[in-house]
């Protein structure tokens, strides 16, 4: 039986957190401890952080293409998507073949001139049609270039690392396909915004579902505006749903709630459920 000064099997099993003790044995000392990681997963080191590693049994659930990103920026995003147990595989603008070839549930990808060639033949591959895209610096006029192509988020530059866990933490949903029965697609698009005075303004959105959608413009109406927003999405013609207006943010962004009793606003459902079932 163990001394009352013993630790519990419990405090063994769990973590307790305990100095670094020696147990000797007949022959030899043998040094035994706990350490512990950080909230993010990070281990202190002399010098730092270091990604800890994961557990031999937690196999990824999910892959994402890291196309030709610079080397900081790949170690930083990669950290944050192994956070969600989320695979990242480093690729080069010479093997972008792989993308038509192999499955991956997500791609990260500068926002230049060669990215809208690189998403067309990324869903080119029939396993990768629903590919969730990020975009890697640029302005959201830029990511807009592309968004026929539907372009789910940004990452911006420079790269901040509790803003990019953020970013992951927001979307991971559409990587691990984890979906909520009512859940939001974040996607970039351009969206038309007409006022019930015939005002018109132009707005990028930031996610979408079936019951409303959250958008950023320049200039945005007030709480409780009447409106009528049109947009197209990958496969989605352009669309026309009434609705009106629920809140507002000092960073520009606002909210919209579609008007239930809008037929048009099925289009969008029937969309939204074949984009989360293929």
């Amino acid at each position: 039986m163990a001394g009352a000064g013993a630790p519990s099997v419990m405090a063994r099993l769990y973590g307790e957190a305990r100095p670094f003790e020696t147990c000797a044995t007949g022959k030899k000392p043998a040094r035994m401890g706990i350490q512990r990681s950080s909230p993010l997963g990070l281990m202190h080191t002399a010098t730092g952080h270091a990604l800890a590693h994961m557990p031999a049994h937690r196999k990824a659930a999910a892959r994402v293409a890291l196309f030709n990103l610079p080397e900081s920026s790949a170690t930083l995003i990669s950290e944050c998507f192994r956070q969600y147990a989320i695979e990242t595989v480093l690729i080069s603008a010479d093997n972008a073949e792989r993308l038509r070839r192999e499955k991956f549930e997500a791609c990260v990808l500068p926002l230049g001139a060669s990215a809208g060639s690189v998403i067309q033949l990324a869903r080119a591959s029939a396993s990768n049609s629903r590919i969730v895209i990020y975009g890697l610096g640029g302005s959201a006029q830029d990511s807009l270039q592309y968004s026929k192509l539907c372009i789910n988020a940004v990452f911006q530059e420079p790269l901040d690392r509790s803003a990019a866990l953020k970013l992951v933490r927001a979307t991971r949903i559409l990587v691990l396909h984890e979906f909520r029965r009512y859940v939001r697609i974040p996607v970039m698009t351009e969206v038309s915004v007409v006022t019930a005075d015939g005002a018109r303004l132009t707005a990028t959105s930031q996610e979408i579902s079936s019951g409303g959608m959250s958008l950023k413009a320049h200039h945005s109406p007030e709480p409780g505006a009447m409106v009528e927003v049109s947009f197209a999405l990958l496969t989605l013609p352009r669309v026309w749903v009434r609705g009106s207006v629920t809140w507002k943010k000092s960073n520009k962004n606002f909210g919209i709630r579609f008007d239930a009793s809008d037929q048009r606003r099925q289009r969008l459902k029937e969309w939204i459920v074949a984009y989360l079932e293929t």
